[in-house]
């Protein structure tokens, strides 16, 4: 039986290919599952020493994200090493930016870090969207070389940065706490805001799109300092292109993850995005009262619980499981793994998700 009849229907209107593991793209599709899929945001590297074994043997982050073969060997580790049910392609936010001409560094232990920001309307109409597809062909070219190596072992996911995300990084020139330029140009040259977003709109659908054909099989937008934004805000200035994205590539399930945005979810869930993730901070009832039975969920333990004991571990991970019990759920952290926890944790985190049934 099936913890509900949302678990029982098929919803979607997606194809669900013929992979061994499965359960992702069926759950995202809305059909039966005996168990949510899990993998996690940032599984690809970070936590594992041999991604750290890759990483060391090229010169620094923006190198192994362009090597087509490495970033595929990264991409994979997840699969082989923690036994989730998809992978996601390695790969940075930032490849974006540089493709329409702003390149970014990436330090270690700082961040990115950008040489040159969008200032003014100049810089702003430089930014080249033409041939951005062509200028990241070596994420394509990682996609393939991944479906290949995976011999459809399990689903892979494409993803991008959502505009808002990515343009506060273009106009602070890197990480902040409050990205107070990047929201002054919103307050005080609005038109110049929407200009930018556009740009990097229409480069993220041709970059995704891409990535489709090359076999991405669920895309994923991460728009990850959506908080820093005001509802007003963020329903004028990134909810708009979010959803332009999702409309403009129907072929596959979106995934619309913004971190800190609980107050826009049932916005969220009027767009074309197929999958809602949940960070940490939203309850879970929170969440389906504000999105309903129609969408799938994704998320939302709290990372730091990793950081616990095996059975706190397992006991909040539950907890996680019954909560989304009858809805659509595919099982994630409420945001990216940290680097510095166990692996060990993490396979707890997963393994409590493979034992766990709907109808138990």
């Amino acid at each position: 039986m099936c913890a509900s009849v949302s678990h029982c229907t098929p919803g979607g209107n997606f194809a669900v290919m013929a992979y061994q593991n499965d359960l992702l793209l069926k759950a995202a599709n809305k059909q039966a599952v005996p168990r949510p899929p899990v993998w996690l945001m940032r599984q690809a590297g970070r936590i594992l020493p041999e991604y750290r074994a890759v990483r060391e043997s090229v010169n620094g982050f923006k190198a192994l994200v362009s090597n087509p073969e490495l970033a595929a060997e990264v991409t994979i580790q997840p699969v082989d090493l923690l036994g989730v049910d998809a992978a996601i392609i390695f790969s940075d936010i930032l490849v974006i930016p540089e493709a329409l001409g702003l390149p970014y560094e990436m330090e270690e232990r700082k961040g990115p870090t950008f040489a040159r920001t969008l200032q003014t309307e100049q810089d702003i109409l430089a930014l080249q969207t033409d041939g951005v597809a062509e200028r990241l062909k070596y994420v394509a070219d990682a996609i393939k070389i991944t479906k290949e190596r995976l011999a459809n072992r399990v689903p892979l996911i494409g993803f991008a940065g959502a505009p808002w995300t990515v343009l506060a990084y273009m106009v602070e020139g890197g990480g902040s706490k409050t990205f107070s330029k990047a929201r002054a140009m919103l307050a005080l040259h609005p038109a110049l805001a929407h200009l930018a977003l556009q740009k990097i709109t229409d480069a993220t659908i041709a970059y995704l799109r891409m990535q489709v054909a090359a076999g991405a099989d669920v895309l994923q937008l991460f728009d990850s300092w959506a908080g820093q934004l005001s509802p007003d805000s963020y329903r004028e200035f990134s909810l708009p292109y979010m959803a332009q994205i999702c409309a403009a590539i129907p072929q596959v399930p979106i995934t619309m993850f913004a971190k800190g945005a609980f107050f826009a979810l049932e916005d969220m869930a009027a767009t074309k995005a197929s999958i809602i993730g949940i960070d940490w901070h939203t309850p879970i009832e929170f969440a389906t009262a504000a999105c309903g039975p129609n969408v799938v969920y994704q998320g939302n333990l709290d990372p730091a619980v990793l950081y616990g004991s095996t059975a706190s571990i397992e006991a909040a991970t539950r907890a996680m499981l019954e909560g989304f019990k009858g809805y659509n759920h595919i099982a994630n952290l409420g945001h990216g793994v940290y680097p510095d926890i166990d692996p060990n944790s993490v396979r707890t985190f997963i393994n409590t998700i493979k034992a766990f049934r709907w109808e138990s």
